[in-house]
């Protein structure tokens, strides 16, 4: 089973995406900031991280910087959530380190596939007993 970090300080958005992404079959972990979001990542090693974009102590910018700087950490994919729709958005979250990016409302079909994509390609890129490909 997949670990996915939510980092997200509105009760309402961690609480609803939290059980769908649980009744999905992943494990989640909860944090409501960008500090305690950093801490969980490097005790808890999820398999990737939503992380919301705006938020207290720390925003999600630099959660994010922080945790790509970190050679614990800099191996998990981030796909940052954020009400703000513009392009420009788009690249500061690209240029933070988020590996990808999605809009709030989460439509969740479209935020699934994302994560799916990326848990597979950090599977593809990890060491398999398979023998070549």
């Amino acid at each position: 089973m997949s670990k996915i970090l939510l980092v997200e300080d509105n009760e309402m958005n961690r609480d609803m995406l939290s059980r769908r992404l649980d009744r999905k079959g992943y494990e989640v972990l909860l944090a409501v900031d960008g500090q305690s979001g950093v801490q969980m990542a490097q005790t808890e090693a999820p398999d990737l991280i939503l992380m919301d974009m705006s938020l207290p102590v720390l925003d999600g910018w630099e959660a994010t910087r922080r945790l790509k700087a970190s050679a614990a950490t800099s191996h998990i994919p981030v796909i940052a959530l954020t009400a703000h729709a513009m392009s420009s958005d788009r690249d500061k979250a690209l240029e933070a380190g988020c590996d990808d990016y999605d809009t709030k409302p989460i439509d969740l079909a479209r935020l699934l596939a994302k994560v799916e994509a990326l848990l597979s390609g950090s599977a593809a890129a990890a060491p398999s007993d398979e023998g070549p490909q």
